[in-house]
C-alpha cells in the first residue's frame, strides 16, 4: 500500500482538528499542525506569537518529514493552508518520499466559531485569499 500524506484545509473554525482526530483514528497515525507549536502540551493552552509564526511553519514540515522518514502509513496535517506557499513544501516532500497525496477542504457549514480568537475580518481576508483546484 502506498503510504499517504492527507492534507486538511480550511479557515479556522472549519473542523479540520476535529476531522483529523476522527480520520486518524484518535491518533494512531500522526497528526500535525502549525498550531500545535503555539499549543503548551502540558495545559492545551493555546497562545498565538506572530512573530514566531515561521518557526510554528518550520517545526510542522520537520515533523512531517520525520514522519516521513519513519515510513508511516498515514500522516495528517490540519494547516488552513489558504495560499500556495503553504502547502508547496507538503507536496515536495511527498514526491522525495514516495507519499500520495490527498488535500481536503473543509467548509464551515455547521457554523463553528474558532478557537483562537480570529476577527470576522481577519477571516475574511484569508477566505479572499483562499483558492480550490479542482483539477
Amino acid at each position: 500500500m502506498t503510504p499517504s500524506l492527507i492534507l486538511l484545509r480550511g479557515l479556522p473554525g472549519s473542523g479540520k482538528t476535529t476531522l483529523a482526530f476522527l480520520l486518524s483514528e484518535n491518533k494512531t497515525y500522526p497528526m500535525f499542525s502549525v498550531d500545535d507549536y503555539f499549543t503548551d502540551e502540558n495545559t492545551g493552552v493555546y497562545h498565538f506569537r506572530f512573530q514566531d509564526n515561521h518557526l510554528a511553519y518550520k517545526q510542522c514540515q520537520e515533523r512531517t518529514e520525520n514522519a516521513m522518514q519513519k515510513e508511516c502509513l498515514k500522516i495528517f496535517v490540519h494547516n488552513t493552508f489558504t495560499m500556495d506557499w503553504e502547502i508547496e513544501p507538503y507536496f515536495k516532500m511527498a514526491a522525495k518520499y514516495g507519499y500520495a497525496v490527498f488535500v481536503l477542504t473543509v467548509e464551515n457549514y455547521h457554523g463553528n466559531l474558532n478557537s483562537h480568537a480570529v476577527s470576522q475580518a481577519q477571516l475574511q481576508k484569508m477566505a479572499e485569499k483562499y483558492k480550490v483546484k479542482l483539477w
